[in-house]
């Protein structure tokens, strides 16, 4: 479809704000949910109890995976393109619903912004979903927050319990913002009182291993039992300390009652939508929760969901992860790429991104190659989706077009951002026909038996193109703490940069030649993954000059603006 030049668009929120939802009982009612049975947050908004769950029919629903090339700064919308999709999937005829994350505060006052869709796909209420929505983020907050407290409480009394060394305490605590001066902090001043000062800082709330633990727990007693397993840090005498041994996780668990059932909500089109659990994809899994889509799969033949930032992180710990602790396998995976995404890879500086440039693309194309090659070795039917943008020129989409055709991979124009679901019914045919011709279950990338070397240098050379692997002092001393805990057994969560395959974000296109650098190996024994620190990894973000909250206000009547 053409786009008309100098056509006003409505920005999301004003597009969001003038969709007609129905009432979230008859959301449920359209896939046969009672609404007696859900638990509802006022009137477009509810609770799914996870008895809910049908095994049987989840072995039945098609799962797909909406993941993307290395992404520019703003991302390239996928979540957009993952609700188009739904929409479109339904337009065509298929019973589809899109499982989703839920967006961070943080991201929402900074740069990014909200994550629910844009234009005419996005899942709605849009202000709810960005700002609270159902208290799951304040509920993972207080319950990493209570383990640092019951940590520290520990260490002023010294009675009872293990006596931990506070020079190793790893956990941190947790807030659900950007805020660069809780990064690094000392506690405990106050004299007597106070407790023992010893030097501390926060994570955003999307970094804490809550949050993955929650998104890979199949029902509460798991999600207890992986709560007792958070290695917090070692005694006196060098023993690890667990959560377990501190008494914390059955209060932790009580927390987190209601935040690990589902959401429901809806599509700008009233289709059923769930949105649950939200880590980090360059620090953690990047996925919704296991139970979320293990929901969706329960209600509709096709779901779709995504897996945060490029493929070479979001889809490899979608895959790698979370698929091995779920038994799930996707039937197909769409690789969202953009045609500023591409000049971006093949060297156009930022600012100049919307002005055409064939030869840029054309360079830049070596980044789409290799996601596809990845796709690949998974095993898996692949699709790439050419997200529209109205800067971009007929010239730069057929040179798109032209190089998949030669790569022997589907693709589709998506225009979900203008035309709704109408603008991906191609994308969904061809989506429908990738999962038709799936053969089996994924093949992963290594072994979870594999040594941790092995499976760091499967991850480095197969996935982001590096030459090896080299590890500094620190790394080699946590991987014989690793192998001393017994925790060898774990899958890998790299933590790298989303900018780049390589470990260095100014590295764009495909890098070669390169080695990657791990740092240290840090232990998330509750989620149940250990995590390769590389480069200079963020877990607290700072905002930006002007951050987007100077621009989001409120009037007496309650009506939000600025908001995106």
């Amino acid at each position: 479809m053409t786009v008309t030049t100098g056509k006003k668009y409505l920005s999301d929120l004003e597009i969001a704000q003038a969709a007609k939802l129905r009432l979230i009982t008859e959301i449920a009612g359209k896939i046969g949910i009672p609404q007696e049975v859900i638990e509802t947050f006022g009137k477009y908004k509810a609770k799914l109890p996870l008895n809910l769950i049908r095994p049987d029919q989840v072995k039945k629903s098609n799962l797909v995976l909406v993941s993307a090339i290395t992404p520019t700064p703003a991302g390239e919308g996928k979540t957009t393109t993952s609700i188009g999709l739904t929409e479109g999937l339904n337009r065509i005829g298929k019973n589809a619903m899109v499982v989703l994350r839920e967006p961070s505060l943080g991201p929402v006052f900074g740069v990014k912004g909200g994550a629910a869709g844009g234009g005419y796909s996005q899942v709605v209420p849009m202000e709810d979903i960005n700002l609270h929505f159902t208290g799951d983020f304040a509920a993972i907050e207080k319950a990493n927050n209570l383990l640092s407290a019951m940590i520290d409480n520990n260490i002023h009394h010294r009675k009872g319990g293990p006596d931990i060394d506070p020079r190793t305490v790893v956990w941190k605590r947790v807030i659900d913002m950007n805020d660069r001066s809780l990064r690094d902090i000392v506690i405990g001043l106050g004299g007597k009182t106070g407790g023992v000062p010893r030097q501390d800082g926060f994570n955003i709330t999307a970094a804490s291993e809550i949050m993955a633990i929650l998104c890979l727990s199949r029902d509460l007693a798991d999600l207890r039992e992986k709560m007792g397993n958070i290695y917090v840090g070692d005694t006196y005498d060098k023993k690890p300390v667990y959560a377990r041994d501190l008494k914390a996780n059955g209060a932790m668990a009580a927390l987190l009652k209601d935040a690990i059932k589902p959401n429901l909500v809806q599509t700008m089109e009233g289709n059923p939508a769930i949105i649950h659990g939200g880590p980090f994809a360059n620090i953690a899994q990047g996925t919704n929760s296991i139970l979320a889509t293990m929901m969706g799969m329960s209600y509709s033949d096709y779901v779709v969901t995504e897996a945060g930032f490029g493929a070479d992180l979001g889809a490899e710990k979608f895959l790698d992860i979370k698929c091995g602790y779920s038994g799930l396998s996707p039937k197909a995976i769409v690789l969202v790429t953009t045609v500023r995404a591409l000049k971006y890879h093949g060297g156009k500086p930022i600012a100049e991104l919307k002005i055409p440039d064939t030869e840029a693309l054309e360079r830049g194309m070596v980044n789409l190659g290799k996601h596809i090659e990845n796709i690949a070795q998974y095993g898996v039917p692949g699709v790439v989706s050419l997200n529209r943008f109205v800067s971009d020129s007929e010239e730069e989409l057929k040179a798109i077009v032209s190089y998949c055709e030669k790569q022997g991979i589907r693709v589709a124009l998506c225009e979900g951002w203008e035309f709704g679901g109408e603008g991906v019914k191609d994308l969904a045919k061809e989506v429908v026909s990738a999962v038709e011709s799936c053969k089996g279950k994924y093949n992963p990338v290594y072994d979870w038996n594999w040594p941790v070397k092995q499976k760091i240098e499967a991850i480095a050379t197969k996935i982001y193109g590096a030459d090896g692997v080299e590890y500094q002092s620190d790394a080699i001393s946590d991987l014989k703490k690793i192998e001393r805990l017994g925790l060898q057994n774990l899958p890998i969560c790299m933590a790298k940069t989303q900018s780049s395959l390589s470990d260095d974000p100014s590295k764009t296109g495909r890098p070669r030649g390169w080695k990657l650098t791990v740092r240290e190996i840090e232990i998330a024994a509750g989620a149940g993954f250990l995590v390769p620190i590389t480069g200079s990894m963020m877990r607290m973000p700072g905002l930006p000059v002007v951050p987007a909250a100077e621009g989001i206000d409120i009037d007496q009547d309650g009506n939000i603006t600025g908001l995106s």
